[in-house]
């Protein structure tokens, strides 16, 4: 993988850093992950254990605003909302499944490598 142009990316005022920050957002992307078809919120919310409605709402209204998903009103009654993946946020769910993949080969690792530092860290205060 290229290095990115460190003279650009990594600026206080570089754009892409609040993008970035918003998709990488764990509740994005599982919110993301979950939208492999349209999905009421309630079904969304079902679906990511933990979630809270205040935050599963404020992680969707940026979704939508970045144009990564859409918000449908369906004209049900009572009126009901769906919600959608655009072809852009259809466009990382190849890169969040890789990342995904990764991260389940090696937690395993990564936990044994927490718990090798608390160790360290608790004999290093005794």
């Amino acid at each position: 993988m290229a290095a990115p142009d460190t003279g650009t990316v990594y600026r206080a005022d570089c754009p892409s850093r609040p993008i970035l920050d918003q998709i990488a957002d764990k509740w994005s992307m599982m919110a993301m992950a979950v939208l492999e078809e349209p999905r009421r919120f309630n079904d969304i919310k079902r679906r990511l254990e933990g979630v809270t409605q205040r935050v599963l709402t404020q992680t969707l209204r940026r979704l939508e605003r970045n144009g990564m998903i859409v918000r449908r009103v369906l004209p049900t009654s009572p009126v009901g909302v769906e919600y959608s993946l655009t072809p852009l946020g259809e466009s990382l769910r190849e890169p969040f499944g890789r990342l995904y993949d990764w991260t389940v080969a090696h937690t395993g690792e990564i936990q044994e490598s927490q718990q090798s530092y608390d160790e360290r860290l608790r004999a290093e205060e005794s």
